[in-house]
């Protein structure tokens, strides 16, 4: 049966509210930020065709991504190959921006010589600005043969506040905090796990919902017969209690503390147990965590050991920044005096033909910028282009 749905009329204001004065305050603010961009190999770029373009890696300003693209022979058709484009561009989709922009081109001495403002006001696909000059013109710019770009850009955002009746404090969730202390008093365990001479406690029902593989374990249709005592085989104990910190904190432990080490290698020998350990038990987010250290604690005496890993458990950012610090001519001579090299060398051979080709590539670009009079620049840094630790 339906409801009949009555009109309620408004209620009358009060006599205090009438002739009441309210405000609010429209607040404006502009954040900013800037990117470098350098185009090395300017005059082979020259010949690619009308509206090819080189990008640079896109940079966060203000919540919205951007990126400067180079166009060595114009952008469209009416540019002929005298002509040469640099464009400004909001990268982020679907979205209105308000963002001011200041593009300047650096001279050969590395001064600021052509500075341009411009803004806009949004949505625009390609580039709400464009540097438009004849090829010969860009000369005066160029360092062997390189172009360097400083692009500025602040987005303007605006927000109105009234006045606050009351406002509330509300804490951050603490639930990591809550389940480590399930863990921590071992109240309501219902499960052990034997592992190498040690027994750790835990509760099922929290194990199934962070693990795929210990919910079919514990409860798929082929679950072991006694699922209160279970022998771990293949994982070191501190390793295992590592993973049971994570799987009810959220977090990594520290990793000293836990193992009652003080090594400096410590970190990164149980970062590469754990990533194993993490992808045994499908927990792709612990596997990322340690996957991440990793790369930014690349050293001679490791890389060997996290190449191979990185081979093994199908981590392609990890393996590709090993492969680049290995490639470094210095750090090729003395990661072959390690014992991790000799264990990569048998377990995982088509590595080392990656390798090989990884290096032959390295040489025949230090071979083009020496010949073209660039300095070449071996900096240990990795894929991203960020910079890794080189420690011996």
């Amino acid at each position: 049966m339906g409801r009949v749905l009555r009109e309620t009329p408004n209620p009358p204001l009060s006599s205090s509210a009438e002739g009441a004065t309210t405000s609010s305050t429209s607040v404006m603010k502009t954040l900013n930020g800037s990117h470098h961009f350098k185009i090395t190999g300017y005059s082979q770029s020259k010949g690619t065709g009308v509206g090819k373009y080189i990008a640079s890696d896109m940079f966060m300003v203000g919540g919205y991504l951007w990126a400067v693209y180079f166009y060595p022979d114009g952008k469209s058709p009416e540019d002929n190959a005298a002509y040469v484009s640099l464009f400004i561009a909001l990268a982020s989709e679907g979205t209105d921006v308000r963002a001011l922009f200041e593009l300047t081109l650096l001279d050969q001495s590395g001064k600021e010589r052509h500075k341009v403002h411009s803004h806009f006001g949004r949505t625009l696909e390609s580039g709400p600005y464009t540097l438009k000059y004849r090829g010969s013109m860009w000369s005066d710019y160029l360092k062997n043969d390189c172009l360097s770009v400083h692009c500025s850009v602040g987005v303007v955002k605006s927000h109105t506040e009234g006045p606050k009746f009351y406002s509330i404090a509300v804490p951050p969730s603490r639930i990591g905090h809550h389940f480590g202390q399930l863990l921590k008093t071992g109240k309501g365990t219902d499960v052990s796990f034997e592992v190498d001479g040690e027994v750790f406690y835990a509760h099922k029902l929290v194990l199934a919902a962070r693990s795929p593989v210990f919910r079919a374990q514990l409860f798929g249709p082929m679950k072991e017969q006694n699922t209160k005592q279970i022998k771990v085989e293949d994982i070191e104990a501190p390793v295992f209690k590592a993973l049971l910190h994570f799987m009810y904190w959220d977090s990594l432990p520290d990793m000293q503390e836990l193992t009652g080490l003080d090594s400096k290698w410590v970190t990164t020998l149980m970062s590469q147990h754990l990533l194993a350990a993490a992808d045994r038990y499908g927990l792709e987010r612990l596997r990322l965590l340690c996957e991440s250290n990793l790369c930014e604690d690349v050293a001679i005496n490791t890389v060997a050991t996290t190449l191979a890993l990185a081979e093994q458990h199908h981590c392609f950012q990890l393996k590709a920044v090993c492969l680049k610090f290995v490639a470094v001519p210095e750090n090729l001579r003395a990661v072959m005096q390690t014992d991790g090299f000799v264990y990569l060398k048998e377990s995982c051979p088509s590595v080392m033909t990656e390798l090989l080709e990884y290096v032959a590539r390295v040489i025949e670009h230090s071979v083009y910028v020496c010949k073209h009079g660039i300095e070449p620049v071996f900096d240990g840094s990795d894929a991203n282009g960020r910079r890794v630790k080189q420690r011996l």
